[in-house]
């Protein structure tokens, strides 16, 4: 399998669940793995197991729903240790708070932001942090983890957990067109049912997953290196990788 020596990798969320699946697969193909999440604790803790197994890494916390501090925490990151090659917008759920269950037509306006601001809002501006660093650069990997219920009506009481995850899935996959020629490229993962969900959410469904268990964190890890292509896109000729007639100004 490829290698990441030399690459910087900012995964969002990454201090518990998925997230931690994927900073150990990108950790041990020897990328520097920049560990975020909203709790300190988590955070350094999750850094500090990948650099005891051998890993390179470096807790960074910042909330993924607020533009300021995403952005100074990616200028941070820069300064620190290098330009963020890999951004993995794994952050969800509702966020900072329980997600629960709960029927639209029993939810409030308030009830509606947390899923839309970490799902959608944190996939926006965590990209828009890294994305024109990557298209300067010519090269960058963005992937989003969505899930299922950005695709299907399932479970009852997530609509707008759905709602959120489809929102960002598709940003992505306009995003994708926008900066293939700048040698970056972007990619949703949905997830279905995880092994670290709570069991009101998982005990409906286990029993009709064919292979008869839940997703792991480190199946997410082994798809998040599936979908990372190693080189860049092939131009046509007389082409630049921004986009534009080669020799002529962007």
């Amino acid at each position: 399998m490829f290698r990441l020596d030399g690459k910087v990798a900012l995964v969002t969320g990454a201090g518990r669940g998925a997230g931690l699946g994927i900073i150990r697969t990108l950790a041990k193909q020897g990328a520097h793995v920049v560990v975020n999440d909203i709790d300190p604790a988590a955070a350094a803790a999750a850094a500090e197991a990948l650099r005891t197994a051998g890993g390179r890494a470096t807790p960074v916390v910042f909330d993924v729903t607020v533009w300021e501090s995403v952005r100074a925490a990616v200028a941070q990151v820069v300064r620190e240790v290098g330009p963020i090659d890999i951004l993995v917008n794994n952050a969800g759920n509702a966020g900072s708070q329980p997600m629960q269950l709960k029927l639209f037509v029993e939810m409030a306006p308030e009830d509606w932001q947390p899923f839309i601001a970490v799902n959608l809002l944190g996939v926006l501006n965590c990209t828009h942090a890294v994305l024109r660093g990557m298209c300067e650069r010519g090269w960058g990997r963005i992937i989003t983890i969505s899930s299922g219920s950005g695709q299907v009506a399932r479970p009852p009481g997530a609509s707008l957990y759905g709602a959120a995850k489809a929102g960002g899935a598709h940003f992505m996959r306009h995003l994708s067109q926008e900066v293939a020629r700048s040698g970056v490229t972007a990619n949703v993962i949905s997830l279905g049912m995880m092994n670290h969900l709570p069991e009101e959410f998982t005990a409906p469904v286990i029993r009709t997953i064919p292979i008869g268990r839940l997703g792991t964190p480190e199946d997410i890890g082994a798809a998040v290196l599936f979908v990372y292509p190693i080189g860049r896109p092939q131009l046509p000729p007389g082409r630049s990788p921004r986009g534009s007639a080669a020799g002529s100004s962007p």
